[in-house]
């Protein structure tokens, strides 16, 4: 039986990493002359590494581990269904109890007209089944003109070849043929970055109105949805101006075009509500969701339908030619129904809203009076801090974008702390279980982290 070794020295199982082990979004070279980090064990928000440093987790993971790291329950829930059934197939007429249960559960929590689950092992792989499941739709509907989806420039739907052409990231779509066709962006919501003299309330209306201008260049009678994150999460925590969402919602219903809203970073709390579509008044046709529905312990994801779109499936029949080995994994499944039940038992996402939530507010947006900081932003659970030389401005920096962005991260690590940088921004996304103190502590390692990198810059000509 094959061990896995965690106590070999860093530097021998860094040197099995590079010779074997290809990275994910990595300039490989530049990694294995670097070498990696490596993470042995976690509990709660804090993270081991195999040098005994303790670090807090200030990303969930990849903004999945809501409910802490270590919980006995989802690893005695997946046990059991291991035992019992670890593994069938919902295809060819065939279903299991784990499936069954968690679909019925999704379906209460979700908004009322969301009763309907198709099940895939990922985000991205959620987002794929979007763009056949709109164009399907459509077809279904007599309307099989209506392909085209409209996304949003800066936007992250995935990394296959369907997720990252709705996504709007410019250097993915410059690797492997993409964006696929049919896929048309728009500028998004970002008033830090994009928004000039404009107060965010009229940016917010001109972004969203930027979704009816598209419409009307290719033809309503073209156009399948528009897809989009509540809050763009990979793109730097774009939290959009109050005035976005209703104008889009108006649009979409207008011009009769499915509303698909990405709640995979934003789903099972993240932004104080069991979903980021009740946090910003969203009523989407389709709702991708994946990362906290499990808390990230089992690979698992969905889409979770209206009952409009399953309603056009149904009463046309025929079949959907769409689906994963993996969908609806027995496993899987009973580890997400065990995370929600830990989710509803201890109060988690209340007290995201009413206790941890406004804590986190309070003491972040202090953060916004430290020199480095152009802006600080929040919502729930996730936030975001904007670095800039100058204040008032909103200027960058005399180096290429993401320098200074870098030079915060690694300070980060060294301070203890996991907070993430996109260009010149850092951003956080704890785990929901994270207490008043552990705030603290992240908000005082962050500080740090800014003092540091506010020396470096300095040292550097880059201010």
């Amino acid at each position: 039986m094959n061990h896995i070794a965690n106590n070999l020295p860093t530097a021998v199982l860094q040197a099995k990493d590079a010779a074997h082990h290809l990275h994910p979004f990595t300039d490989t070279k530049a990694l294995n002359e670097k070498g990696t980090r490596i993470i042995a064990r976690a509990d709660g928000v804090y993270l081991w590494d195999t040098d005994g440093n303790k670090i807090l987790d200030g990303m969930a993971g990849l903004w999945c581990v809501n409910v802490g790291y270590g919980r006995k329950e989802i690893i005695d829930a997946a046990h059991r269904q291991m035992q019992e059934l670890p593994y069938y197939n919902t295809f060819f007429q065939t279903s299991h109890p784990p499936a069954i249960a968690l679909a019925e559960k999704l379906s209460k929590l979700a908004p009322e007209h969301l009763n309907h689950v198709f099940f895939v092992g990922s985000g991205s792989e959620a987002n794929d089944t979007v763009v056949r499941m709109v164009r399907h739709y459509w077809a279904s509907m007599g309307e099989p003109s209506k392909k085209i989806i409209i996304s949003r420039k800066n936007g992250y739907h995935g990394s296959t070849m369907a997720g990252a052409s709705l996504g709007g990231m410019t250097a993915m779509h410059a690797q492997g043929g993409l964006p696929i066709p049919d896929i048309n962006h728009i500028d998004q919501p970002y008033w830090y970055g994009e928004g000039g003299d404009m107060s965010p309330a009229e940016f917010g209306i001109q972004r969203a109105q930027a979704l009816e201008d598209e419409i009307k260049r290719v033809g309503a009678e073209n156009v399948a949805a528009f897809i989009a994150e509540p809050i763009q999460g990979a793109g730097g925590v774009v939290i959009p101006p109050h005035t976005y969402w209703p104008e889009i919602q108006r649009i979409c219903k207008q011009y009769n075009i499915l509303l698909v809203v990405d709640e995979v970073i934003c789903g099972f709390g993240r932004t104080g509500n069991w979903f980021g579509s009740q946090t910003f008044d969203i009523k989407p046709d389709l709702m991708p969701i994946a990362k906290g529905l499990s808390s990230g312990y089992l690979p698992i994801g969905a889409v979770l339908v209206s009952d409009r779109v399953a309603e056009g499936f149904i009463e046309n029949g025929g079949d959907f030619n769409h689906g994963y080995t993996y969908s609806a994994h027995p496993v899987a499944c009973a580890a997400a129904l065990a995370n929600l039940e830990i989710l509803e038992n201890e109060g988690i996402i209340e007290k995201v809203a009413n206790e941890t939530g406004p804590y986190l507010a309070e003491k972040w947006m202090m953060l916004a009076d430290h020199p480095l900081v152009g802006e600080a932003r929040i919502c729930g659970l996730v936030g975001a801090l904007e670095l800039s030389p100058n204040k008032e401005t909103r200027a960058p920096f005399a180096a290429e974008t993401g320098t200074v962005g870098t030079i915060c991260r690694d300070f980060c690590f060294e301070t203890g702390l996991v907070m993430r940088h996109v260009r010149d921004s850092m951003i956080i996304s704890p785990p929901l279980v994270i207490t008043k103190e552990e705030i603290d502590e992240l908000v005082a390692k962050a500080h740090k982290a800014l003092d540091l990198t506010l020396e470096a810059v300095k040292a550097k000509g880059l201010i």
